[in-house]
C-alpha cells in the first residue's frame, strides 16, 4: 500500500466505486437484492488472483482502513439516511414491537450467545461476550430491498428497520463494555456490576442528549433558510458531527445520530423545510445511502476470503448455531406479550435479523492483543457470511411461503383485466398497420376492429365494478397518473425556460408548486 499518496488512493476508490456501482446496477437490473450479490462477488474477486485488483485489495483489506471507512465514513451516513427518512409516527404506533426488539431482544440474545459461547465453545468471559455484542446488531439493508421488490406490508418494515436503527447502538455499547471493562467489573463484584449498569445508562443517555440537542438545533437553523443546497450540508454536518462528538466525550455516536436524524427529518421538516428541499434533502441522502451501501458490501465481501478458516469449523457451525438459536429465542420470546402482532411476522424478523458491515468493522477494531481476537474474528466473519448468503437469498422464498407479500386484495383481477385490455389494444393498432401495408380493404379490418373494441368495452365495465369493489386500486391508478402529469409538467418549464420564453424567477417559481404536489403525492402514499 502507497502510504499517504492521496493520489493512489483516490484511484483505489474510484475503481472501488466502479466495480460496486456495476454489479448494483446489474443485480437491480435482474430484480436481486443488491446486497447479496456485491458480497458474493467481492468474495469471488477475493478469491481469484487478478493482478490489476491486487493494489485494490490489499488497501480495502487493511483492517485500520476497513473499520474507518465503516465505522466513521458510512456509518453515520447510513444511519442518518434511515432516520431521516422514517415518520415519528410510524415509529410511534409501531414502538412496543420496536421498543421489545430493539432493547428486549438485543439484551436477550447477547446474554443467550454470551453464555452459549462460554459453553460450548470454552471461549473466555470477554471473548464470549464481545462475540455476543457482535451478534447482536441486525443489518436490515438485504431485508428492506427485498420488501421493496415483493411490497411487503409497510409495518413490518418500519419494525425491522427500527430494530436495527436501535439495537445498532445498543450493540456497539455492549461491544465496547465487554471488550474493554467488563474483566475489569467482573472484578469488583456487586461494585463492578454497579459501575457497569452505570456506564451502560451513562453512554446511552449522553447519546440521546447529544444527538436531540443537534437535532433540534440544527432543526432551528433551517427555519432562517429556504436555501436546499445549504440545507443538505447543514444535514451533513448534522449527521457526522453528532456521531463525531458524542464518540469524543464517551458516548454513543450511533444513538446521537439516530436521534438528531429523527428529530431533523421529523420536527426540522415541519418548522423549517419547503416541499423543494424536503425532496432534495431525500434524494440526496438517498442515493449516498446506496453509493455507501455499494462499497460497503463489496468490501464485507473482499474482506471475508482474508479469513483462513482451515481447522475452524468445530467453531464455525457450533457458532452459527448458536446465533440462529438465540435469536429465535429472543425475537419469540419479547414479542410474546405484543397485541396484533401476525405470527408469520414474527418469523420473518427472527429469519431477517442479518448480521452486517458493522459486525465486520467492529471485530477488526479489536486491539491486536486482545485475547481470542482471532476466533472471534472468524466466527463472526463465518457467520455474517452465512446470514448474508443463505438467510439473505431464503427471505423472499419465506416470504412467498408465509403469504407476507400478498398483493392488495383484487390487485390480482385487475391485473389480468389490464393484460387482456393491453392484448386487445396491441392488436387493434396491429391490424391498422397490417391494413396499409398489405392493402386490406376497411370493410374486412373494421369487423376484426370491432370484435376486439366490443371486447374492451367489456373489460373496462369490469374495471369500473373493481374500482367501486376496491377503491385503493383506483387511487393508486390515479396517483400514478398524477405523477407522470407533473412530471411532464416539469419538463414543459423547462422547455420554456430554455427557449427564453418565461424568467428564471416565474420558472423557479412554477418548479416550486409542481413540487409540492409531489411531494404530497409521496405523503399520501
Amino acid at each position: 500500500m502507497h502510504d499517504l499518496d492521496l493520489h493512489h488512493i483516490f484511484k483505489l476508490g474510484l475503481i472501488l466505486v466502479m466495480i460496486a456501482a456495476g454489479i448494483t446496477a446489474i443485480a437491480k437490473k435482474l430484480k436481486q437484492p443488491y446486497p447479496i450479490a456485491l458480497v458474493i462477488v467481492g468474495a469471488i474477486v477475493g478469491l481469484i488472483n487478478i493482478p490489476i485488483l491486487d493494489p485494490l485489495k490489499d488497501f480495502i483489506t487493511e483492517g485500520e482502513v476497513f473499520n474507518f471507512v465503516i465505522i466513521t465514513l458510512f456509518l453515520p451516513a447510513l444511519l442518518g439516511e434511515a432516520a431521516l427518512k422514517l415518520p415519528y409516527s410510524h415509529l410511534k404506533e409501531n414502538k412496543e414491537p420496536i421498543l421489545a426488539l430493539a432493547f428486549g431482544a438485543t439484551l436477550l440474545s447477547f446474554l443467550i450467545v454470551g453464555f452459549s459461547t462460554i459453553w460450548v465453545l470454552g471461549f473466555s468471559i470477554p471473548s464470549a461476550f464481545v462475540f455476543a455484542a457482535l451478534m447482536s446488531a441486525t443489518d436490515p439493508v438485504s431485508v428492506i430491498s427485498i420488501f421493496k421488490s415483493v411490497g411487503v406490508n409497510k409495518r413490518l418494515a418500519t419494525v425491522i428497520e427500527g430494530e436495527s436503527l436501535f439495537n445498532d447502538g445498543l450493540a456497539v455499547v455492549l461491544f465496547k463494555i465487554s471488550a474493554f471493562y467488563l474483566l475489569t467489573y467482573l472484578e469488583l463484584g456487586v461494585v463492578g456490576a454497579g459501575y457497569g449498569l452505570w456506564e451502560f445508562i451513562r453512554v446511552i443517555s449522553l447519546g440521546l442528549i447529544i444527538g436531540g440537542a443537534l437535532g433540534y438545533g440544527f432543526s432551528k437553523l433551517t427555519s432562517y433558510y429556504d436555501d436546499y443546497p445549504l440545507e443538505i450540508i447543514f444535514s451533513i454536518i448534522l449527521f457526522y458531527g453528532s456521531f463525531l462528538l458524542a464518540e469524543a466525550v464517551h458516548a454513543s455516536g450511533v444513538i446521537a445520530v439516530v436521534v438528531a436524524a429523527l428529530i431533523f427529518g421529523n420536527y426540522g421538516a415541519k418548522i423549517g423545510m419547503s416541499p423543494t428541499t424536503k425532496l432534495n434533502i431525500n434524494n440526496f441522502w438517498e442515493v449516498t445511502a446506496l453509493l455507501a451501501n455499494s462499497i460497503v458490501f463489496l468490501m464485507v465481501g473482499l474482506e471475508i476470503t482474508r479469513i483462513n478458516l482451515a481447522d475452524k469449523w468445530g467453531y464455525i457451525f457450533p457458532a452459527i448455531l448458536i446465533v440462529l438459536i438465540a435469536r429465535s429465542i429472543s425475537v419469540y420470546a419479547s414479542l410474546l406479550f405484543i397485541k396484533n402482532f401476525p405470527t408469520s411476522w414474527k418469523h420473518i424478523i427472527n429469519w431477517g435479523g442479518l448480521k452486517g458491515s458493522l459486525s465486520i468493522a467492529l471485530v477488526l477494531s479489536l486491539p491486536r492483543d486482545f485475547t481470542g481476537r482471532e476466533e472471534i474474528l472468524i466466527i463472526a466473519f463465518s457467520v455474517v457470511l452465512f446470514s448474508l448468503i443463505f438467510q439473505g437469498l431464503s427471505i423472499k422464498s419465506l416470504l412467498s411461503f408465509l403469504g407476507v407479500n400478498k398483493k392488495e386484495e383484487g390487485f390480482k383481477e385487475y391485473e389480468e383485466l389490464i393484460a387482456r385490455g393491453h392484448r386487445f389494444e396491441s392488436a387493434i393498432t396491429e391490424i391498422h398497420t397490417v391494413r396499409k401495408k398489405l392493402f386490406i380493404t376497411e370493410t374486412v379490418s373494421e369487423e376484426i376492429i370491432k370484435q376486439y373494441e366490443q371486447e374492451l368495452s367489456a373489460l373496462q365495465i369490469k374495471i369500473e365494478k373493481l374500482f367501486v369493489k376496491y377503491p385503493s386500486l383506483k387511487e393508486n391508478q390515479q396517483s400514478i397518473l398524477q405523477k407522470h402529469a407533473l412530471y411532464a409538467q416539469h419538463e414543459a418549464i423547462e422547455k420554456l425556460i430554455k427557449e427564453d420564453i418565461i424568467t428564471s424567477e416565474v420558472a423557479e417559481q412554477e418548479h416550486n408548486q409542481i413540487t409540492d404536489k409531489l411531494v404530497k403525492l409521496e405523503e399520501l402514499h
